[in-house]
């Protein structure tokens, strides 16, 4: 558990960011400094655009790994800030560590998790790739993601825009655009028609990014007696993503239909 006593940056400060297209980035993991950036050209993501490949669309059919939300942001956030090859710095510094968890606390900012079973311990899951960001209106702003095995992050991408699409967002922002989002459809606005795009997001989406996993695992589970054990029935009210992993890892019942084709099915039409 984090200290009380840290100099984090208002929640109410990132949102008030956020909605104006801008956000916080550091030189360096120590700097408690943080700069303010509003790129001139911001990468977004069309959700009816998104473009699977076969390798990733294979991986998300066959659940190559179990996928929850919400179940370990601090992991994920902190995943996301290590040293990459060619990238000994980040610009995820603790200040902005601490300040983004306490913005998940306050329930503004999401993650996405792969987990596969570990090699010494088969019934235990490790955290294999996944991806944070900042949630308003119908906007989802990712700030970075990450992967220690193939296609781990790109599959926690896939879920978030099926996610995103079944709880009707709108916008995927990006933030900056990379041979990698390119691959995968993303385009870049001039930052004057990403506000616009943002003006138009305003609204309440129709359900929670939560309630919208809810809805997919609802439907995969036919065995839903066997994971009312772990919170996973509809309606239930507890962290359905915790649910899920802890069904599978504890042998609960396996479903008889598969989420990872769900979501893949979900998302075939655009891709």
């Amino acid at each position: 558990m984090h200290s009380p006593l840290r100099n984090t940056i208002p929640v109410e400060t990132l949102m008030l960011a956020y909605r104006s297209g801008i956000f916080p980035m550091a030189d360096k993991r120590e700097d408690e400094d943080v700069f303010w950036v509003e790129p001139r050209d911001r990468a977004i993501l069309p959700l009816e655009l998104f473009h699977m490949s076969k390798s990733l669309r294979k991986a998300v059919r066959v659940d190559r790994y179990i996928v929850t939300i919400d179940t370990a942001f601090e992991q994920v956030i902190r995943a996301c800030s290590q040293p990459r090859p060619g990238h000994p710095e980040t610009w995820i510094s603790e200040r902005i560590t601490r300040s983004y968890i306490d913005l998940f606390e306050a329930g503004h900012a999401h993650s996405i998790e792969c987990w596969q079973s570990g090699e010494d311990d088969p019934e235990g899951l490790m955290l294999v790739g996944g991806l944070y960001g900042v949630c308003f209106d119908r906007v989802f702003c990712g700030e970075s993601m990450f992967a220690r095995a193939d296609n781990a992050s790109k599959v926690a991408l896939a879920w978030l825009v099926a996610l995103m699409r079944r709880a009707r967002f709108q916008l995927l922002d990006c933030q900056f655009m990379t041979d990698h989002l390119a691959t995968m459809g993303a385009m870049e606005l001039p930052q004057k028609m990403y506000l616009q795009a943002v003006e138009r997001s305003r609204g309440v989406p129709a359900m929670t990014l939560r309630q919208a996993y809810a809805t997919f695992t609802r439907d995969a589970v036919m065995g839903a007696t066997a994971y009312s054990a772990a919170g996973v029935v509809a309606g239930a009210g507890v962290d359905v993503g915790a649910g899920v992993a802890l069904g599978v890892a504890s042998g609960l019942g396996a479903p008889s239909s598969s989420p990872g084709k769900l979501i893949a099915q979900s998302l075939i039409q655009t891709s």
